[in-house]
């Protein structure tokens, strides 16, 4: 396996790294970057502080780190705040570095205040999660979540670069590997089936041969989507498709209170929504979505609602979803498994019953 991968934007490109116990080329780079009198800043979050308390060590105790609570709920503006203060008091620059270690709570804020800290500081992911690493810590969508929705607020602000040691999955609660493998589906079946009939023949875990070989397969299924569509203009597919899942699963988060759910326990009730949405839709037929039901639910992941949600709560939050255009909602559908398409003016009943059929009430 090519042990990196160019993500190809002009000015904005970057490298991603891949291994195990990669981190001594990242400490390389922090050694010469102080060395040349640059200052470097961390910000990781509770959980990682102490699950990888060697790996930040390993990337030197001299600089400065921001340790912020683990969870959903520090994705927020009082913790944005507490980011630019931390900054401003070790007095980083525009020439600094800020390192954010962690998960995609912690990419997505520390690139927003990356991104506005100075009007924006270089910075560079070093993803701690399995969903981080197929997903957040790529293509720089950075930003932090408000009370009317998720990811409401932000900016794009490519990362210097990336660093996915996936020896610090090692420590990851099953339970969020698990959230993490509902991004790893999505991307089999928005545009690659060789890779959804992998997962469908064998749940990929920590202990799977190719776990690394996935990883940066998804990457580059993300990396090729933001390289033609980097800030999400295209009027039809486009970086849009990577929300495959997302308009029925941040609706979900929102109206329980980002917590109940992890993002990708919400991500996957959403795929099997979509799913459903697509079938009613006449794009798929009634076997395909009994397939996506079947690799969510063989990855440990939920396929309907733990509990009822109103139905009316999440139309609403739907209603305040991102991909809005005109007033109109667009939704990522299936025309086939491995193959999707963002599609606008779909009637809300339907959308309303696929969500009734994964829970909702």
């Amino acid at each position: 396996m090519d042990n990196s991968l160019r993500v190809n934007l002009g000015e904005r490109s970057y490298d991603l790294f891949f291994g195990a116990a990669i981190l001594g080329r990242l400490r390389a780079e922090l050694d010469a970057a102080r060395a040349a009198g640059r200052r470097v800043a961390i910000v990781t979050d509770a959980q990682v502080a102490v699950r990888q308390a060697a790996a930040l060590d390993s990337l030197g105790g001299e600089h400065p780190r921001l340790v912020l609570p683990a969870g959903e709920g520090t994705k927020c503006l009082a913790s944005l705040g507490r980011v630019w203060d931390f900054l401003a008091e070790n007095r980083i620059d525009r020439g600094s570095l800020l390192v954010a270690v962690g998960g995609g709570v912690i990419g997505d804020l520390a690139g927003f205040a990356a991104a506005s800290y100075l009007r924006g500081i270089p910075f560079i992911q070093v993803p701690t999660t399995l969903l981080a690493m197929v997903d957040s810590s790529v293509g720089g969508k950075t930003g932090i979540n408000l009370g009317a929705g998720k990811n409401l607020v932000g900016a794009f602000h490519q990362p210097a670069a990336v660093h996915v040691d996936t020896a610090l999955l090692a420590t990851l609660p099953p339970r969020e590997f698990a959230a993490g493998m509902a991004e790893v589906i999505k991307y089999g079946l928005l545009g690659d089936a060789a890779l959804l009939a992998r997962l469908e023949r064998e749940p990929l875990t920590f202990a799977s041969a190719d776990l690394a070989a996935v990883v940066r397969r998804c990457c580059a299924i993300k990396a090729g989507i933001v390289e033609a569509d980097e800030r999400e203009t295209a009027a039809e597919g486009g970086r849009a498709l990577l929300n495959l899942g997302h308009t029925f699963g941040h609706a979900i988060e929102q109206v329980t209170g980002y917590g109940f759910y992890l993002h990708g326990e919400a991500v996957a009730v959403g795929l099997c929504a979509a799913a459903r949405l697509s079938e009613k839709l006449g794009l798929i037929g009634a076997a395909e979505v009994i397939r996506v039901e079947a690799v969510v639910a063989a990855h440990a992941l939920p396929v309907r609602l733990r509990e009822p949600l109103p139905l009316e709560a999440l139309v609403a939050a739907m209603g305040r979803d991102k991909k809005v255009r005109a007033g109109g909602l667009r939704f990522v559908v299936l025309r086939a498994l491995g193959e999707a398409a963002t599609l606008g003016g779909v009637e809300p009943a339907l959308a309303a019953a696929a969500f009734r059929e994964v829970g909702a009430v």
